[in-house]
């Protein structure tokens, strides 16, 4: 009795504490053109043995395609549960949902070290706030993808406009500098 008194206060003490406020997306959701998307991942050279992250995934149409395309294993980090669970459904309609995860995640917390492409669709002061942590946990010969936005001063190896009028960026990560 003393034990189901004793939890029964635990837990309504653990209800009265004041809860977190779900993050908010940074940006909003706008999703990118499929053929944007298959331009995003020729240019970035995607192919078998490839692991794509996609930071700020959405609907998941791009690791939907990597996976459905290239064979490839692909995860999608989005912080709106929405957009998971939209993603999650489009991974199952393809029939890819072996090759493909969608974490909801803060995308500069998550952890993406094994990725070999990476691709984004943020806005500009969010790819220069993420770019430190591309160049610290990412090896060398990683390449990034991003649609519409550049990462400032870090010049991008190629440059290309899809006829849709839109521009994707490609970098390639260097070697690390030795001491």
């Amino acid at each position: 009795m003393r034990l189901a008194l004793a939890l029964l206060l635990a837990t309504a003490a653990a209800a009265a504490q004041p809860q977190a406020a779900p993050q908010q997306p940074d940006v909003i959701f706008v999703p990118t053109p499929q053929e944007v998307v298959d331009a995003m991942l020729k240019l970035a050279n995607v192919h078998q043995g490839d692991v794509l992250y996609d930071l700020g995934s959405g609907d998941g149409r791009i690791p939907v395609t990597a996976a459905r395309r290239y064979g490839i294993r692909a995860y999608g980090i989005d912080i709106d549960p929405q957009r998971i669970q939209e993603a999650n459904d489009n991974a199952k309609k393809a029939g890819v949902t072996h090759l493909v995860r969608f974490r909801r995640e803060d995308l500069f917390k998550t952890d993406f070290h094994d990725a070999t492409v990476v691709t984004l669709y943020l806005l500009p002061d969010l790819n220069v706030k993420l770019r430190p942590r591309l160049f610290a946990e990412l090896k060398p010969g990683t390449r990034i993808v991003s649609h519409q936005f550049d990462m400032g001063t870090w010049k991008p190896d190629k440059k290309v406009e899809v006829t849709s009028g839109r521009t994707i960026y490609l970098w390639t990560l260097p070697p690390r500098k030795t001491q």
